[in-house]
């Protein structure tokens, strides 16, 4: 991870994480009241039904994703943008390839301890 200062991260060289399940991911950046996340899935990963206290708003950079929000599915292909209530049961199925885009509001902080459920699968 590279600094301009104290403040400023470029990732782009950060590793990934293996979440298991076909799922990986980065951090973007983060500070106490915010968070991005590249997420990116094999074709038939699986985000598992869960929820959280969370605000979540996600792009898809790529792929095409089956999202089911509150007992709603849509189509989710790149370009497209997705809002997440906090506390709304949510999951996603991945249709082709791709990578999300997850931010949330306040900073996840069992992303960050690695105390939280995985909504993937083991880790291998």
């Amino acid at each position: 991870m590279q600094r301009f200062s104290d403040k400023y991260i470029i990732t782009k060289d950060m590793e990934w994480e293996d979440l298991g399940g076909g799922v990986s991911r980065k951090f973007l950046g983060y500070d106490n009241q915010i968070m991005m996340v590249q997420v990116k899935f094999e074709k038939g990963a699986l985000g598992s039904p869960h929820k959280h206290f969370h605000t979540q708003a996600t792009y898809c950079a790529a792929g095409k994703f089956e999202f089911e929000i509150d007992g709603v599915k849509q189509i989710v292909e790149a370009g497209d943008g997705v809002y997440i209530e906090p506390n709304l049961l949510h999951s996603a199925v991945c249709l082709e390839a791709g990578i999300l885009i997850d931010t949330f509001s306040p900073v996840r902080e069992d992303f960050l301890t690695g105390d939280g459920v995985s909504y993937f699968g083991d880790k291998k």
